[in-house]
């Protein structure tokens, strides 16, 4: 038997290439002499550069600081993926979560967290001589309309009285003249993201994630709202774009420098070449932390699931819990890790445990 364990990562647990090895070790455990390939996925979020370092011979890892989204300095990485074909010098892939994500926060910061950790790591990845970028932009802590990654890219927002606004959605409202003649010039830039959100407007980037980071009051959600608005003029950008929206804005911001705003589940599928990997399986493991209603909207497990179906595999689930609200039908079995570990609490305690106890069994039940 040959099964493929394609898992995104379960938030702020574990990683999706670790989740996969889990659960191929409880799978293991029952079948010995399956064929097991591990094809780690992810969506643009937590992760994404774990993903592509597992799929990927001779991926490297670079280490980068960066000032992250409190302004304090980050160890963090960008992945080095060999060159090829449409990549002669090689493609950089940088995930926004890991230097200017929400989780390298000790208290939410609205007003004064900025994306400038992103734009460094991409910066270092341009000094590097890359042809191509492929950035996730999940888990952002700031809505600073993406103007800290610009800057640290070479733009300048400048003021009424000249000087250079400050940082973060504080500094929005003050911004009068935008000046990119320092920018630094985009190779082919791939964004990858699950959110459709535009830039402004009662779906915007203010009113649906600002709460997520601390924008709690309407009243300040709506003066940021007007302030990215007057930014999509000064950048020439159309606010309606879907997923602009994305990461506080920085989905704005890329599409601004030249990027491609693309599904984040189906370009890490075929950057990392799951199609391949599944045709011939007999059975394909996905998963995510919390499989619920709106898991089935183009979310990992539902799109490796329909991969599988194409490929004429069954998929099976493991998710840290699964919602009374979500449609399994995709699955020919599904596990709860919270119900394998009788609470949320120790399911959350040792994850990489009930992992494998979820391969075990999916074995016998898939």
């Amino acid at each position: 038997m040959r099964v493929v364990f394609a898992p995104d990562s379960f938030k702020g647990t574990i990683t999706a290439a670790d989740a996969a090895r889990a659960l191929a070790a409880g799978w293991r455990e029952r079948d010995p002499a399956a064929d097991l390939v591990l094809r780690p996925m992810a969506d643009g979020g937590e992760g994404t550069v774990a993903a592509f370092e597992a799929a990927v011979p001779g991926a490297q890892r670079m280490p980068v600081t960066v000032d992250g989204p409190a302004g304090r300095p980050v160890d963090a990485s960008w992945l080095l993926l060999p060159a090829s074909h449409d990549a002669p010098h090689g493609t950089a892939v940088i995930d926004l979560a890991s230097t200017s994500g929400i989780e390298l926060l000790d208290e939410l910061r609205p007003w004064d967290a900025d994306s400038s950790g992103f734009g460094q790591a991409i910066a270092a990845a341009l000094e590097h001589g890359v042809s191509r970028l492929v950035l996730g932009i999940g888990s952002s802590a700031s809505t600073d309309g993406g103007t800290g990654m610009l800057r640290a890219l070479g733009a300048r927002f400048v003021s009424v009285d000249g000087t250079e606004a400050v940082p973060g959605a504080r500094g929005l409202a003050s911004i009068a003249r935008v000046d990119l003649r320092s920018l630094r010039t985009a190779p082919e830039t791939l964004v990858l993201s699950d959110v459709t959100n535009p830039f402004t407007g009662p779906r915007g980037t203010a009113a649906v994630f600002g709460p997520q980071k601390g924008l709690t009051d309407a009243a300040d959600r709506a003066a940021v709202d007007a302030s990215l608005v007057r930014l999509a003029g000064l950048l020439g950008l159309d606010p309606a774009t879907p997923g602009a929206g994305a990461a506080g804005g920085v989905g704005a911001a890329l599409v601004a420098w030249g990027a491609r705003l693309l599904p984040g589940a189906g370009e890490v599928a075929r950057l990392i070449g799951l199609s391949g990997a599944i045709t011939g399986a007999d059975v394909v493991v996905t998963g995510e932390g919390s499989y619920d209603g709106q898991s089935s909207d183009g979310k990992v497990p539902s799109f490796v699931a329909s991969v599988a179906a194409d490929a004429g595999a069954r998929a099976a689930l493991a998710a840290g819990r699964i919602a009374a609200d979500s449609d399994t039908s995709l699955f020919t079995a599904a596990v709860s890790l919270t119900e394998l570990a009788g609470s949320a609490a120790s399911a959350l305690s040792d994850t990489a445990r009930w992992l494998r106890a979820a391969g075990r069994t999916l074995a016998e039940r898939a």
